[in-house]
């Protein structure tokens, strides 16, 4: 019976149900199952079962109607266009928090999300942090993310594992730097959007030139589906452009959305920006297109089906506009969430078959398949670690075993919960399509859960550490306290990075910028209790060779008893610049010259030397090791002796190959009141900078440029003192680039310097 149903998966439905078989062991053309078990009555066994009708029905009618009463979503943002802020009103609206406390409240309490000191301090969100509402009918999973480029991983851990977003854009500052990082970043994920234009109420609020600049600088398709009602002060509420109504929003908290006609003045412009929306969604819905070019009247339904089906298919993007602060426009925007952006369903979520070569298949997402989940997320408690974790297929219970893909290791889930900032709600199952969390659970950022099927979901994005510290408790006493935080935090933050100097034994800590480490330094203070002695910040350089050089190394060694043979012979030179990759080894031996058992020996040593460039010790980056030919003893040859060949054979060729050190460059966008643009200019220039634009934002001058790393230290103090405290900067990390000749020189000989100390 199992070997007649074994042929018809074979046959008919093997390729559907390949990730849920057992590949290792075949017998002629038929794989076996991993799971045989039949029922009394010749049924199949429950579990393979339901992966047949997964299969074959990914998702039924009735699991379809239960998830689309789902919307996960994120709200991400530039630093200070009111993200937070808008999250609150969006929990004290859905009635999730009774209260509405600003981010900078004078109550001392702040925004519900900012549940850290810290955040609450500085104003700023520091970590992502994960909610849960109702809005009508339908539930939302929200995860507000920070808008300072130190935190990106927050944002770029989130995005991969959210169905929709919220793209927040200052209704003065525009398109600025972060809203570019994070609008790539959805990209990258395919995340459909909506665009909330905020702060309508400020002096020199223009939502227009918000829309402008989605289009010039993001190359967005966007409209807007609403119009505001006045602006700065006089801003009172929204006209709705497809449905062609107004709303007004009153009470102490505007809780009261008063719906009325249109005012005269507006009916004019109402129409005009329905007729450019209807063109802008025309342009990529053939529907609509067919109705609009016949002149045929579009009406509100019509319409807003329209906007769905180009969202979903990131064609479109709508425009929602208010004022989050004085609490107008947020009833409506959610919902547009509901209306414009998708349920987990209308999702594509593809998984890589472990079984079959790491092929990429779509995964349904049905509540009765097989378990799949993405662990996105940790938090490192007093209690234990708290796993943030999206579920893409299947069910989880608390009690469940369930496989760590990473280490085939059988992890329990001792404890279930929904998570409102801070706050748990313990819970026994969760489905496809939500975002929970597990309490007690060993894993790391970025591994996928199962139930033993050989799925792995995509990874994340990565980026790498920019700026470095020296690093050293004030006693040695607090050494192990300080270790157990390091290496909490390591595990919590993939761009967090800890290593120890080889020659001096100092801890040294890397991350993206002066606030992200400037952060775990006082996070180290207040929750280890341990103090730190801070070394001079350094930039983390990179180098390169800028020309081809050959290598013919023999490593022999006798010294009585064994010895070590080895010889390599080949080139090495540099990758293209928009090589994906940062290393690559060719193996082009031909024969026996070198027994086939050395060649991976021989792979590690060109990786280990490649590590460590000969200028001053950085990561070689962008280089092809060619290796043509070599020579082994039938007695003295061994890994050793070629790996140690590998590694002597890279510098010698190394030195001829015309190496270089390159420096990070970084992105800055400064914006100061328009009278100290001459000196901000000047002072970019002091700096080494190039100015790559500049122009006028309200009474404000942006100026954008690309600065080196090692020369922006400080420069938060020098601005602050240059605007007496008006001018405000952001940067991000651009690429790395030579350094200056003499620059160089001073790098090597400071190496050599402390080499010979």
């Amino acid at each position: 019976m199992s070997r007649s149903v074994a042929r018809i998966l074979t046959a008919g439905l093997g390729k559907a149900l390949h990730p849920f078989l057992d590949t290792s062991n075949r017998h002629g053309s038929l794989a076996q199952l991993r799971i045989t078990g039949f029922g009394p009555h010749g049924q199949l066994d429950g579990w393979l079962a339901r992966c047949l009708s997964t299969a074959l029905s990914p998702v039924t009618e009735q699991e379809q109607q239960a998830l689309s009463f789902i919307r996960n979503i994120g709200i991400s943002a530039h630093i200070d266009s009111g993200k937070t802020t808008l999250t609150e009103r969006i929990l004290y609206y859905t009635g999730r928090i009774r209260e509405i406390h600003e981010v900078r409240g004078k109550d001392g309490v702040g925004a519900k999300m900012d549940s850290m000191d810290l955040e609450r301090e500085k104003g700023i969100t520091i970590q992502s942090a994960a909610t849960y509402c109702a809005w009508k009918d339908k539930q939302i999973n929200i995860i507000d993310t920070p808008g300072h480029v130190d935190f990106t991983i927050e944002v770029e851990r989130s995005l991969r594992v959210l169905d929709g977003a919220i793209l927040v854009l200052c209704s003065v500052g525009g398109v600025q730097s972060q809203s570019i990082t994070v609008d790539r970043q959805m990209k990258r994920y395919s995340v459909p959007r909506l665009v909330f234009v905020n702060k309508l109420d400020r002096a020199g609020a223009n939502p227009w030139r918000c829309i402008d600049m989605a289009r010039d600088k993001l190359k967005l398709n966007v409209a807007a589906v609403q119009i505001p009602i006045g602006l700065e002060d006089q801003h009172l509420g929204v006209v709705d452009l497809v449905a062609r109504k107004a709303f007004y929003f009153e009470g102490p908290k505007g809780d009261k959305v008063i719906e009325g006609p249109v005012p005269e003045r507006l009916i004019e412009e109402m129409e005009a920006r329905r007729l450019e929306l209807l063109e802008k969604v025309s342009e990529v819905d053939d529907a609509l297109a067919e109705k609009f070019l016949a002149e045929e009247p579009v009406g509100a339904e019509e319409l807003r089906a329209a906007i769905r089906r180009a969202t979903l298919e990131l064609r479109f993007q709508p425009v929602f506009m208010g004022s989050a602060f004085k609490n107008k426009g947020v009833q409506p925007l959610l919902d547009g969430v509901l209306d414009y952006l998708p349920c987990p369903t209308e999702v594509v979520n593809e998984a890589l078959d472990l079984s079959a070569d790491e092929q990429r298949l779509k995964l349904p997402c049905s509540p009765s398949g097989p378990f799949v989940g993405l662990a996105f997320k940790l938090e490192e408690g007093k209690y234990g670690q708290l796993t943030y974790v999206r579920i893409y297929s299947g069910t989880l219970r608390k009690g469940d075993s369930v496989t760590n893909m990473s280490t085939n290791k059988k992890v329990r889930v001792p404890r279930l919960v929904r998570m409102h900032s801070n706050e748990m709600e313990d819970i026994t199952h969760a489905g496809a399509g939500d975002i929970v969390a597990v309490f007690g659970m060993d894993c790391s950022s970025g591994d996928t859960l199962t139930d033993g099927v050989k799925l792995a979901m995509t990874s994340i994005r990565v980026p790498d550490p920019v700026m470095s510290l020296a690093l050293t408790p004030t006693s040695a006493e607090q050494f192990p306290t300080f270790m157990k935080a390091l290496q909490r935090f390591q595990k919590e933050d993939p761009t967090f990075r800890v290593a120890t100097n080889s020659n001096t034994g100092e801890i040294i800590a890397s991350g993206m910028g002066e606030l992200h480490l400037e952060v775990y330094i006082e996070r180290i203070r207040r929750e280890y209790k341990v103090t730190c002695e801070v070394g001079k910040p350094k930039v983390n350089y990179r180098e390169a060779l800028t020309g081809r050089a050959e290598f013919n190394y023999l490593h022999k060694r006798q010294s009585g008893g064994a010895g070590q043979f080895g010889k390599v012979v080949g080139w090495i030179e540099p990758l293209p610049e928009d090589s994906p990759v940062t290393f690559v080894f060719e193996n082009k031996l031909v024969g026996t010259a070198v027994p086939p058992e050395f060649h991976s020996a021989i792979e590690k040593g060109f990786v280990e030397a490649a590590n460590s460039g000969s200028l001053i010790g950085a990561p070689v980056y962008g280089v092809r090791v060619v290796l043509t030919d070599g020579a082994s003893h039938a007695v003295d040859s061994s890994e050793t002796a070629f790996r140690i060949a590998a590694v002597q054979a890279f510098r010698q060729a190394y030195a001829n190959a015309s190496p270089i050190i390159l420096e990070p460059v970084m992105k800055v966008d400064v914006t100061v009141p328009s009278e100290y643009q001459g000196a901000t200019m000047g002072d970019i220039n002091r700096r080494k900078g190039l100015i790559l634009d500049s122009g006028a934002v309200g009474d404000d001058t942006v100026v954008t440029a690309h600065v080196p790393l090692n020369n922006m230290f400080g420069y938060s103090t020098a601005l602050r003192s240059a605007t007496q405290g008006k001018g405000e900067f952001t940067m991000e990390y651009s690429h790395h680039a030579p350094v200056p000749r003499e620059a160089q020189a001073a790098l090597v000989g400071e190496i050599k310097r402390a080499a010979a100390a």
